[in-house]
């Protein structure tokens, strides 16, 4: 499950250590098209979006 980071929104993986106090959220941002649009390394275990959600 995504979690957005509630100091700068950015989203991240349940088990990324960046995230801080994250709020889980059920699904990404209608703007999140790849794994290229997330910036955290968390996703770059991922082939696809698909894979990831």
């Amino acid at each position: 499950m995504p979690v957005m980071s509630t100091d700068d929104f950015s989203i991240h993986t349940d088990g990324c250590d960046r995230y801080g106090d994250g709020m889980p959220i059920s699904d990404l941002p209608d703007e999140v098209d790849t794994l290229d649009d997330l910036d955290c390394q968390c996703w770059d275990g991922f082939e696809t979006l698909e894979e990831a959600t």
